[in-house]
């Protein structure tokens, strides 16, 4: 996938205190992301993007009306490679 059709479906990594504690501790970087992505469309985006391996997404509509999506990676060394790619940690 190519980096404008990414960020079509990812607006950009939420970067918050719970956040990065995710990444540390849970192998989970956030991100909010477009109100008509999927499971599939978020997962097949980092997927590609980031050439690592995407083992669960979770979706949440907030509260204001976006999208927040939860990677779970396969592997820490995953996370932590996506989150020193986006400057979260």
């Amino acid at each position: 996938m190519s980096e404008a059709g990414f960020f079509r479906i990812v607006k950009y990594p939420l970067i918050t205190e719970k956040a990065v504690t995710q990444v540390e501790s849970l192998n989970k970087v956030t991100f909010m992301v477009d109100e008509k992505a999927t499971k599939r469309n978020v997962k097949a985006a980092v997927e590609s993007y980031f050439d690592v391996s995407v083992n669960k997404v979770n979706l949440l509509t907030t509260p204001k009306g976006g999208k927040k999506a939860i990677v779970t990676f396969s592997s820490r060394d995953a996370a932590t490679e996506v989150a020193i790619a986006l400057s979260i940690i």
